[in-house]
């Protein structure tokens, strides 16, 4: 039979530093309670920092920009960091930080009963993550359950911020920091309890949806360290990377590059008028209805759409920034609320494939 766990290069490089025992190195549910962190059923320690998977991606980094230090053309490097993600499993010497101040780390944001005015699915979550019964239960954790996931969380990224440090580092020894641009982000967010649910599904909670985007690329006019609060989307980055490569960005690319912000020439705090999420097909799990969703989010409104349901949620952000209060039946969030329809309808539309390019009657 095909063993994943044998065959990947993490364990590879695990052997090649004497690691002989991989249970402690290589996720398996069976074996979970022997690393649990105060006997926590969603916990445990993991691997020493030096050993981490992590640390394994920032290896690999840092001899991919050694290796091009002397090649003397372009290169681009895109590393996949998988955590912080669960299991919740961090170097125990990263967690104890937090452990020694568990009390003070907020429990999620959740109202007992703000569920029962959201879809159907998001109430099977709050039983069970990606609706499997009983994983991550919601009201069978305790409070110190909740911080503890939570504190795990956030060691993960300690780690990866220490890891983006060596690489960066790696980037100065070579002498290529002045011609690199970097770009920071992440793919998705996690629950970690906030509205009843942990891990991830169908769902367009700014715990999930707004992402970190750090870009750093000396020499370009923007002063170093400035903060935006401009709405940017996943599609942005591809034609950014390629018009600051100086390279054409294809017709066929819906997105709209960042280069302009970066270089100074645009307001940095402006870019579009609102983002668009979309979820199809995308959690088996879910049925009756399946979770096919959209969603638009303006500066103050995030509206979410379920398609087949004639249902939905509606949020002002400026009033209830925590997402908690769903104002899609609110008699006087009806105008919100088809003004946001029709955006929403306007952002669909915009997806419709550009190619191939077809010349303007008017």
């Amino acid at each position: 039979a095909y063993d994943r766990a044998a065959t990947n290069e993490y364990t590879y490089w695990l052997r090649e530093r004497g690691v002989t025992d991989l249970d402690q190195y290589i996720w398996n549910p069976d074996k979970a309670s022997l690393r649990a962190v105060r006997g926590s059923k969603y916990v445990q320690a993991g691997p020493e920092p030096h050993l981490h998977h992590t640390t394994w991606c920032a290896e690999k980094a840092i001899q991919f920009i050694e290796a091009n230090t002397t090649l003397g053309g372009p290169w681009l490097l895109n590393l996949n960091i998988h955590a912080p993600h669960h299991p919740f499993d961090p170097p125990l010497e990263y967690l104890e930080r937090y452990l020694e101040r568990l009390d003070e780390i907020p429990l999620p944001n959740y109202v007992p009963g703000e569920l029962e005015q959201k879809a159907a699915f998001q109430g099977l979550a709050h039983d069970g993550a990606y609706n499997v019964p009983g994983v991550f239960r919601h009201d069978a954790m305790s409070e110190e359950d909740h911080r503890l996931v939570r504190a795990a969380y956030w060691a993960d990224i300690d780690l990866v911020d220490a890891q983006v440090g060596r690489i960066i580092a790696a980037l100065d020894r070579s002498g290529q920091s002045e011609n690199t641009l970097i770009v920071f982000t992440s793919d998705h967010g996690e629950m970690l309890g906030d509205h009843g649910i942990y891990l991830k599904g169908p769902f367009f909670y700014d715990a999930l949806v707004r992402v970190p985007l750090i870009i750093a690329w000396p020499g370009t006019i923007t002063p170093a360290g400035r903060t935006s609060d401009a709405l940017v989307e996943l599609v942005d980055l591809a034609p950014t990377l390629l018009e600051a490569a100086g390279l054409p960005v294809s017709p066929g690319m819906q997105g709209r590059s960042l280069y302009p912000i970066l270089i100074g020439q645009t307001d940095i705090d402006r870019h579009r008028d609102d983002v668009y999420c979309e979820h199809y097909k995308s959690s088996a799990m879910f049925k009756d209805p399946a979770p096919d969703l959209t969603m638009v989010r303006s500066e103050r409104y995030k509206l979410v759409l379920l398609h087949g349901d004639q249902s939905g949620e509606l949020y002002d952000l400026q009033a209830d920034p925590g997402e908690t209060h769903n104002r899609w039946e609110a008699p006087d969030f009806q105008d919100i609320k088809t003004s946001m329809l029709i955006r929403l309808a306007d952002r669909m539309a915009g997806t419709v494939d550009p190619l191939p390019e077809c010349e303007k009657n008017f």
